[in-house]
């Protein structure tokens, strides 16, 4: 229980017994507790984070996991059962969530074995990633935690031309378990505007904190910079659908439209259809032909199997690696009942990439390749299908192959923030290109307006932050970093991408390595961050303590058998040489030229010339170094550090080396040049 007033006292005794009363029900979650608490979404956020530093939902896992304890110790139920009863559906999941927060198997608590208050360890840092919300993106020396799909309240410039966001949908069903079809037809009206070319429309994460709000609409629009709204409301009564749908003018809160449907569920989705071309003529935008022919397919012609997929989608939208597995069963039970069902067959596709992802042994690559092929065969145009034979050629390291299928998912959906945040994590990624991956954070990011909390602000900022930074652009990288900071003070990502940032303005090594062990300190879990301030070390010719981060990281990421920083083995081994541990440094090398080999990247020569550099074979690694200089958008961090980089010693006095030096920055300060007007003609700067 938080310090503060009786009042606070009352408010969270109140909040803990909401959640305790509805404690067996797995799907009971923020949204939920908001509505029992008669609160906004928004505000209850903050106003847990504030009193107790958690998240909501991690509060609400708190409580789950004290409970659990408190039936283990009585000893009359199994590991099973509590878990079963505290709304955990998967046992060896609750196992893993209870020894991350208590520092012992729940087993062990039925054999006598309590933990101590001063071994419970904070739950948040535990938690397992939200992959909706995180993906981590390999940025040169910089290896940073980003999300894809963007959302934020704050926006550089005014979104262009006409713009629409669709408010949550209310259920206004007796049946609570009707949710997820109200939100199936919020979320097919806003699929079917997305592919109006003419419109921006503004994305579901962006809205959903709205649901509950009770904030006016000219007060929603200044958040969210659109000129245009979406309300609705609905229910199912047996065979029927009853929607209530209002067109509303944000400026003036005027109603401009309305319309009541009373159809049977097997109408669906020609009133989803119905309902998004409506709109388009009332506000007069332009639906091509080619839009239109997209509008007018549905995605199944079996109400069964769709209805399977919306449950699956809830599972889905909550982003979690159970989310994920929990909404596989139910998009295999969509296909079960319509074969051709295009959608369900790629979002299966998409969450076996979403497991596999940062996994030594990919385990689901012959899945993810086998559902897009089928959805692909039932729909080639379809974004998700697109996407999830796009991932398949990412998952097995075919990075060009996937251009094509990403480029032509966003030709079919112009405003799908789903697309765009693919897009941004691959040019930032996987075939790492400066100017698109800033543009497409830009993009995406006039496409989501508002985020569900802070946090997700505050690393939707720091995301845009990064792609300027890559990009050269230091002081528009500053100014989202900070902003970063002020949404969540707590975001070690943005703190430690700030350390470098300020690096790029000082030049100071030591002020970095410090506030990365400040960093650190916070959270001395972060693999990230142990890599990070080893790699300082090592630039700054400490490589004793370079050693020690080091040798933490790669005990860490050994034991879980991750297929991360292939690209810094060289420094490793660099270190690992001058402590003497020869045979370590040989394999480490090793892999790093075996990696080098094989990067598709423009950056391959660049890693062939430090290699070889390394072994003295510096005709060999100024061919190489030459190779690369062609290069003209590649990351500010090159520029940066390889003048820096002892791997690089044999060659970076020579007058080669300098020349060849010259050569790439001024071709980068060139490119930046050019990227600054594209993206100011563009309105994304």
């Amino acid at each position: 229980m938080p310090d503060g007033s009786p009042k606070e006292h009352e408010f969270f005794t109140k909040l803990s017994k909401e959640v305790k009363a509805h404690c067996s029900s797995e799907q009971f979650g923020v949204s939920d507790l908001a509505e029992m608490m008669g609160m906004s979404r928004s505000n209850l956020l903050r106003k847990v984070k504030k009193q107790t530093g958690l998240s909501v939902s991690l509060f609400i896992r708190k409580i789950r996991l004290e409970m659990a304890l408190d039936m283990l110790k009585e000893g009359s139920l199994t590991v099973s059962e509590v878990a079963f009863q505290v709304g955990f559906s998967s046992t060896s999941y609750f196992i893993k969530c209870f020894h991350d927060y208590y520092g012992l198997p729940p087993g062990e608590v039925g054999k006598g074995e309590w933990p101590r208050e001063e071994d419970v360890q904070k739950q948040e840092k535990q938690l397992p990633l939200n992959l909706k919300r995180v993906s981590l993106y390999v940025l040169g020396s910089v290896f940073v935690a980003l999300v894809v799909v963007f959302g934020l309240r704050y926006f550089p410039a005014k979104m262009p031309g006409k713009s629409i966001a669709v408010l949550p949908f209310k259920n206004e069903s007796s049946d609570s378990t009707n949710v997820y079809i109200i939100n199936g037809v919020m979320e097919a009206i806003l699929g079917h505007l997305q592919k109006i070319e003419d419109l921006r429309v503004v994305s579901r994460t962006s809205v959903e904190q709205f649901r509950n709000s009770s904030k006016t609409i000219p007060e929603i629009a200044k958040e969210l910079n659109v000129t245009y709204f979406i309300e609705g409301s609905g229910q199912k009564i047996g065979e029927q659908l009853l929607l209530n749908v209002q067109l509303i003018d944000a400026e003036g809160d005027k109603h401009l439209w309305a319309q009541q449907y009373n159809r049977e569920t097997k109408d669906i989705f020609a009133l989803q259809r119905e309902v998004a071309k409506s709109i388009a003529d009332e506000i007069e935008v332009v639906i091509t032909p080619q839009a239109e022919e997209q509008m007018d397919k549905e995605p199944t012609t079996n109400l069964e199997a769709y209805d399977a997929f919306l449950k699956g989608m809830d599972f889905f939208y909550a982003g979690t690696r159970e989310g994920l597995e929990q909404a596989i069963p139910y998009f295999e039970e969509a296909v079960a009942h319509d074969p051709a069902f295009a959608r369900a067959y790629a979002d299966i596709a998409i969450a076996y990439y979403f497991l596999d992802a940062n996994q030594v042994d990919k385990k689901y690559t012959s899945q993810i390749n086998k559902y897009a092929d089928r959805a692909l065969l039932a729909d080639p145009e379809l974004a998700q299908s697109l996407i999830a034979k796009a991932v398949f050629y990412m998952s097995s390291g075919s990075y060009e192959l996937a251009i094509p299928y990403l480029e032509k998912a966003l030709k079919y959906n112009p405003n799908s923030n789903l697309v765009l945040g693919f897009l941004a994590d691959f040019y930032a990624n996987q075939y790492p290109d400066t100017p698109k991956y800033l543009e497409y954070a830009l993009r995406g990011l006039q496409l989501n307006l508002a985020a569900l909390d802070s946090a997700e602000a505050s690393i939707n900022l720091l995301h845009v932050s990064n792609a300027f930074i890559q990009a050269g652009f230091v002081e528009q990288a500053e100014e989202y970093i900070d902003r970063s900071l002020d949404y969540d003070p707590d975001n070690l990502y943005a703190a430690y991408v700030r350390a470098y940032i300020l690096f790029v303005k000082n030049g100071d090594l030591a002020e970095t390595k410090s506030l990365l062990k400040e960093t650190l300190q916070r959270d001395s879990t972060r693999l990230d961050v142990i890599q990070e301030v080893g790699k300082v070390c090592y630039y700054m010719n400490d490589y004793q303590e370079a050693f020690h981060y080091y040798q933490w990281f790669l005990s860490i990421k050994n034991a879980m058998n991750l297929d991360i920083y292939r690209f810094e083995n060289a420094k490793i081994g660099f270190v690992f040489e001058t402590q003497g541990l020869h045979d370590a440094a040989d394999k480490l090398f090793a892999d790093y030229y075996n990696y080098a080999e094989n990067d598709q990247s423009i950056y391959k020569h660049l890693s062939l010339a430090v290699y070889f550099a390394q072994r003295n074979e510096n005709e060999q690694a100024l061919q190489h170094l030459s190779i690369f200089a062609k290069q003209d958008n590649f990351h500010y961090w090159v520029l940066l550090f390889l003048k820096i980089d002892p791997l690089v010693n044999s060659i970076k006095d020579t007058r080669e080396f300098k020349q060849i030096y010259q050569e790439m920055e001024n071709g980068f300060w060139k490119n930046h040049e050019q990227v600054r007007k594209s993206l100011a003609r563009k309105n994304l700067l």
